[in-house]
């Protein structure tokens, strides 16, 4: 499936999806916003960077500003390497998405819990240095050049699919998420096509998909 198509449909819901509740709220009682917040940290990608060479780690804050529609930022930093068909590099630096997501499915006691979609817009500010990179040397062998270390930006679109479940009566909540991502446009260093953009992974293809599990807490 094209991954413009699949961003295009996601983007494309939240925004009748805003309608259609405005829409529910004229004949409903007239919902009021009040100040109300959701941080979250993924301590599944925090643990895991103790087992390998990504260090990621990242977090959350929503709020709830319709009674389906929620507004979310995500924050993190990530150090990673990339050792593969020649290339030898590393980044590391921080990310932002802004974004927000629709409640599919909510429980009726407890609005926070439910599945949901949405889509974010997300860039990262890292620092990258390539130790090799493989080209073509005298007479057909192959060889590799250094390149010092540089500052580099990236872009991409991000959708978000999950669920969050209040853990027994507490404050605390379990939100998991899937994340499709297209890369829309990176910088480059002497035409050095990025290997690897903090918050979004691997970059040799223009879609990735990444996963988050986080505990988080209400207030």
């Amino acid at each position: 499936m094209n991954p413009k198509l699949i961003f295009s449909f996601f983007f494309s819901f939240l925004f009748f999806a805003a309608f259609a509740q405005k829409d529910q709220d004229t004949l409903k009682t007239k919902w009021k916003y009040e100040p109300n917040f959701m941080v979250g940290f993924d301590v599944l990608n925090g643990g895991i960077g103790a087992f390998s060479d990504r260090k990621l780690f990242q977090g959350f804050v929503s709020s709830r500003v319709t009674p389906n529609i929620h507004a979310v930022a995500d924050v993190g930093f990530e150090k990673n390497i990339y050792q593969k068909n020649g290339y030898d590099a590393s980044v590391n630096g921080p990310f932002v998405k802004l974004g927000a997501f629709y409640m599919l499915a909510n429980d009726k006691e407890n609005p926070m819990n439910g599945f949901y979609a949405g889509g974010k817009i997300a860039g990262s500010f890292y620092n990258q240095e390539y130790r090799a990179v493989p080209v073509r040397g005298y007479g057909g062998s192959d060889t590799s050049v250094a390149f010092p270390a540089s500052s580099q930006s990236s872009y991409w679109l991000e959708a978000a699919v999950g669920g969050r479940v209040q853990l027994f009566e507490s404050a605390f909540y379990i939100d998991v998420t899937l994340q499709p991502r297209y890369l829309l446009y990176s910088t480059t260093q002497d035409d050095i096509k990025p290997m690897i953009v903090p918050g979004f992974g691997k970059s040799s293809a223009k879609f990735n998909v990444g996963f988050s599990w986080n505990i988080a807490y209400s207030f």
